[in-house]
């Protein structure tokens, strides 16, 4: 089969003009600078290096080219001059445009949906990842498949010399994807199902889950390194974290929690990427308790939010339905007069709001307060231990909250402890010879 165009990943770093095609009345809540912005921070996490910018306004859409013909020549030239070889277009081409695009300005041309794909089979890790990654990029070239090849003559078929004409080459291809998606599709399948015995598992365990969300970018896996003193890829760059990463987390008095570090979200997400993660993200609709993390020092806070909730709303998870925190991140980087309003407002937001810097950890605390609160709903019981059982006294600190404690003179210790329904079933399960009385 021949490849369709992609970036050569082992040549030299390419040049590429980045263009954004502001469409009138499309309806969206932000600016065009800010869409071109976010291309941009696309192109270099690709390591494209971006030598031209430009917002070409679309008064209406041209079939054959998106473009008018006035600017594709006007993009020509800008092409020409910065001696690009890549072309980034920040929205979806049709496979038409596309090929008609390459043809009139003489490089390679990459949709938006092709650009994000390309950056997450390059940071796709884990099996489950690659998985995604390819079967989402498979049902995108297969829509790639026009008939504009070189080698589209019929192949020759039947029997013995007399056989007549066969399957075109584009046939033959559009079948060879065909099969492999089938067979990804099985591979996954199969991962999911261990998936969902793990999940399974974890719900049998009585320590609740926490699952972060966000716009990609918005410091999740700084705020996850801090929380759980892990050591996940945080870098200033869109899509740093791709696969889900599961931590240990310590509540306020000891008690566990599972943390959940997910792919980040952003506007128009591929249809093909938004199914190919509809597993990864279950990790969301499992969740006790979702953390909601934005950039609140990005002008575009609000529209990022927006996108997040529309993506998970495909996905079947309605934030509304769930316990919730918004995590107001990077407000170490507001002024300090814009940082006392943010706070203001995070006291009377609703969802709650916990506004934090994961860089530094001023808020980190509070948020692990709030995050206890939600898990511990369960109304506290009181355990009696006789002596000796020091190991069920380390069972309830290590899966409760402990509010108050008690010790006898005779080596017996009676505990306040707030434990989930789940947990407290499992606890005199273990420990038959405790005694537990409700308050």
């Amino acid at each position: 089969m021949k490849p369709s165009k992609s970036i050569d990943r082992e040549a030299p770093v390419q040049g590429a003009v980045v263009i954004h095609p502001d469409r009138e009345g499309r309806g969206s809540s932000r600016a065009a600078q800010a869409r071109l912005d976010e291309a941009v921070g696309l192109a270099l996490a690709l390591d494209l290096e971006v030598r031209e910018t430009l917002v070409a306004n679309l008064r209406q859409l041209t079939p054959a080219t998106l473009f008018g013909k006035g600017k594709v020549e006007e993009i020509r030239l800008v092409i020409e001059l910065a001696e690009a070889d890549v072309a980034i277009v920040d929205d979806a081409l049709t496979p038409v445009q596309q090929r008609n695009l390459e043809k009139a300005w003489q490089v390679k041309v990459i949709d938006r949906t092709g650009l994000i794909l390309e950056i997450f089979a390059r940071r796709a890790r884990t099996r489950e990842g690659r998985l995604q990654v390819e079967l989402a990029r498979l049902s995108y070239e297969r829509s790639r498949l026009v008939r504009t090849w070189t080698h589209l003559e019929r192949q020759r078929g039947g029997f013995g010399v007399m056989g007549g004409p066969g399957e075109t080459q584009i046939e033959t291809d559009r079948r060879l994807i065909a099969d492999k998606i089938r067979k990804l599709k099985l591979e996954l399948d199969e991962v999911r199902r261990t998936r969902t015995l793990q999940r399974s598992a974890r719900k049998r365990h009585p320590d609740p889950t926490v699952a972060l969300v966000g716009y990609t970018n918005a410091g999740k896996s700084t705020l996850f390194n801090r929380l759980t003193k892990a050591e996940v890829v945080a870098e200033d760059m869109l899509f740093a974290t791709l696969d889900p990463t599961l931590r240990m987390l310590k509540l306020p008095d000891g008690r566990p929690a599972i943390l959940s570090d997910t792919v980040g979200f952003i506007s128009d997400l591929p249809h093909e990427l938004v199914e190919a993660f509809r597993a990864t993200l279950e990790e969301v609709k499992e969740a006790d308790v979702v953390l909601h993390v934005r950039d609140i020092a990005s002008a575009e806070s609000n529209a990022q939010a927006g996108d997040v909730r529309a993506v998970l709303a495909k996905l079947g998870v309605e934030l509304e339905d769930r316990a919730i925190l918004e995590v107001w991140n990077k407000i170490d980087l507001l002024p300090a007069d814009d940082r006392a309003i943010v706070e203001g407002d995070a006291r009377r937001a609703h969802p709650p709001a916990i506004p934090l810097s994961a860089v530094s950890g001023q808020g980190c605390p509070a948020l692990l307060a709030a995050v206890a609160a939600l898990v511990d709903e369960a109304p506290p019981v009181d355990v009696f231990t006789p002596v000796g059982e020091g190991a069920a006294i380390a069972w309830l600190y290590r899966h409760g909250r402990v509010l108050d404690r008690h010790d006898g003179k005779d080596g017996s210790v009676r505990l306040a402890v707030s434990l989930s329904p789940q947990a407290l079933g499992q606890f005199e399960q273990q420990f038959p010879g405790a005694e537990i009385r409700s308050h």
